[in-house]
């Protein structure tokens, strides 16, 4: 126990399990995406409600999103402890002429993009989660995309969100297999293309959905209220 929580202490405990948590968050990114490209089924929401409720009825699932939680929240606290210690052992000096020579750009605004992605978080969850889990009318999943992307700042700051969360996951996905030690000569191709693939292209699949409701409300609108 104490090896494990001596293990747990040291920066390199908790940069592991910060790419475990990371990896973790990103395979449900995966998921969340698959769901949401349901969006463009242009039936009116039913396959994205039907795949909501599967969900939601779900006990293994329901489970899981327990766990996503707490992913995300020791994520974040492992990630403020990280940068805050390096604040108070890195010497001014080393700071000013140094780390912006031998740092790339996207490590040293890590802590700044995970913020601002922290916050469009709990927006997101506040817009969409909580109204139709807790809400005190029943309102679907649907209902609340077509009405909240309709507002165009709501689509902007949905956006720019989206571009940071790019932004991070090209420094941080690559970091966490560098931290497993498992980014080496063999696998670096692979773990590469992946990247591309977490920090490109899923960020910009999720981008294209605010866009699409915003320029195309009225057509979906017209579809949900069986307007032919």
């Amino acid at each position: 126990m104490n090896s494990i929580l001596a293990f747990y202490n040291s920066s390199i405990g908790k940069k592991i399990m910060m790419s475990l948590t990371g990896l973790f968050l990103i395979i449900f990114l995966v998921e969340h995406l698959v769901g949401n490209l349901l969006l463009y089924a242009n039936d009116g929401g039913h396959m994205f409600e039907a795949y909501g409720a599967f969900l939601v009825s779900n006990p293994v699932i329901r489970t899981i999103e327990i766990v996503l939680f707490a992913a995300v929240l020791v994520h974040a606290l492992l990630a403020v402890i990280l940068w805050y210690r390096n604040r108070q052992t890195r010497p001014d000096k080393y700071e000013l002429y140094r780390l912006k020579d031998n740092t790339p750009l996207a490590s040293r605004t890590t802590i700044i993009t995970g913020s601002v992605i922290f916050i469009f978080l709990v927006i997101h969850l506040d817009s969409f989660f909580l109204p139709t889990r807790f809400g005190a009318e029943k309102v679907s999943s649907y209902e609340l995309i077509l009405m909240k992307f309709a507002n165009p700042w709501y689509d902007l700051f949905y956006v720019v969100a989206l571009l940071l969360l790019g932004y991070h996951l090209k420094h941080g996905f690559q970091s966490a297999f560098q931290t497993l030690g498992l980014r080496n000569r063999k696998y670096t191709p692979l773990i590469d293309g992946l990247a591309f693939i977490v920090w490109f292209l899923i960020p910009l699949a999720f981008a294209t959905i605010p866009v699409y409701f915003y320029f195309f409300q009225q057509a979906t609108s017209a579809v949900l209220m069986g307007v032919h």
